[in-house]
């Protein structure tokens, strides 16, 4: 019989283990010597030590889930109580016992940081909703649009809460990006509404000014024309492709009727002579306008110099496209700050100001070269006109230009 600390074998070949609960049968041994045999089950002691040891360090050292980790300890636990190993077996259990403990603590330290990630992650998600509820009711169509992208992309990148949190805190914020999205489209449907609505205005007005272009009832037509510039102020602007268009009809039907009274009275050249003297200085000080800096002040301002301008009267037919062309100029500028203010709002408004800037550049650089060609060519006059229109064409441009850098291009 042969035996060592923690087992033995007897006369039979049968091996034993020693525990705190006395002796417990390991096997039966009929290969070879009763040294052998104890041997061979200590080697399987070790193997259990090797194992357990390589599990203690797995859930110290890995992110093993406290399930598989109880799994493993079950299995080598299995093989313990099975006492198919001769060793210390109850410091085994012992340290198994530990590895439970450290498991469960484990896994309430997860749950607790599960818990405190899922309120952050609620908190999270509530202030973006609170976010997108407020700029649901703003007016920065640009800004707010482009804030409520930038929220979805962050939500995106928060983890899941429970189902029912989540989806009713995704419920209030799509809900409020959908209201957003309809007082947007609301509000430039409206504003194509107002722009069709003015177009038909000016369209009648038009009809109107075109009918009575060779009227010769000169007091009351003239004061008829004085009526429909008021009603087409009062209009509005129409949509991009018909004012110039429009204008230029109402414009020229005027024009008709105003030379032909000019005609008539010529007698009235001096009075003409002198308002022209009074537009050319009220030209003058609406060019020291331009740059349009502050758009309100230089808004107001414009209109001051145009009462005054419409109170002087006319001025000798072969002057007046130059002066009002100056005149006009300004007028443009500041139709373009407005409408700069109005395409930020616009998801097409980058492109049609590189359209615009590109077109007014042309323009720009085909008048630069028939200035030229004129100069070669000693038409000086012809220059002089041409350098005229060159001044408005780039102010227009400088003010294109201007819309383009706030959008940061």
């Amino acid at each position: 019989m042969s035996s060592d600390p923690w087992g033995r074998v007897d006369e039979t070949g049968t091996v034993y283990v020693r525990t705190a609960e006395g002796e417990q049968v390991v096997g039966s041994w009929q290969a070879g010597s009763p040294e052998e045999a104890l041997a061979y089950f200590e080697r399987k002691y070790e193997g259990l030590v090797v194992e357990i040891g390589l599990l203690e360090k797995r859930v110290q050292t890995t992110d093993l889930s406290a399930k598989d980790a109880q799994v493993a300890i079950d299995h080598i636990r299995e093989q313990v109580d099975a006492h198919h190993a001769v060793g210390d077996l109850d410091a085994l259990r012992g340290r198994l016992d530990k590895l439970v403990a450290t498991v469960e603590s484990r896994r309430e330290e997860r749950k607790q940081q599960r818990a405190k990630q899922s309120d952050e992650a609620r908190k999270a998600k509530e202030d973006l909703v609170a976010e997108a509820e407020q700029l649901a009711q703003s007016d920065q169509w640009r800004a707010a649009g482009e804030r409520l992208r930038a929220l979805v992309d962050t939500w995106k990148g928060l983890p899941r809460l429970d189902r029912k949190s989540d989806d009713e805190l995704w419920h209030r914020f799509s809900h409020a990006r959908s209201a957003f999205s309809k007082r947007r489209k609301a509000h430039f449907a409206q504003l194509d509404a107002q722009r069709e609505e003015a177009r038909r205005t000016k369209e009648r007005l038009v009809a109107e000014a075109e009918a009575l272009s060779g009227s010769t009832d000169w007091g009351p037509t003239a004061a008829r024309y004085r009526e429909l510039m008021a009603d087409w102020k009062a209009a509005g602007r129409a949509q991009r492709e018909h004012e110039d268009d429009l204008w230029n009809r109402f414009r020229g039907a005027q024009d008709v009727f105003f030379a032909a009274r000019s005609s008539v009275f010529a007698e009235r050249d001096a009075e003409q002579t002198e308002n022209l003297k009074l537009k050319e200085e009220l030209a003058e000080e609406a060019e020291k306008l331009l740059p349009i800096g502050d758009l309100k002040s230089a808004r107001a301002a414009f209109r001051t110099i145009n009462e005054r301008w419409e109170a002087i009267g006319h001025v000798p037919r072969d002057a007046r496209p130059k002066v009002e062309g100056r005149m006009h100029t300004v007028e443009r500028a500041l139709q373009e700050a407005e409408e700069a203010e109005w395409r930020r709002t616009n998801p097409e408004a980058r492109a049609r100001a590189e359209g615009l800037t590109g077109q007014l550049q042309a323009a720009v650089d085909k008048l630069k070269a028939q200035i030229e060609q004129a100069r070669a060519q000693g038409n000086s006059a012809r220059a002089d006109k041409l350098e005229r229109e060159l001044e408005g064409r780039q102010a227009l441009l400088d003010q294109a230009l201007k819309g383009l850098q706030e959008f940061g291009g």
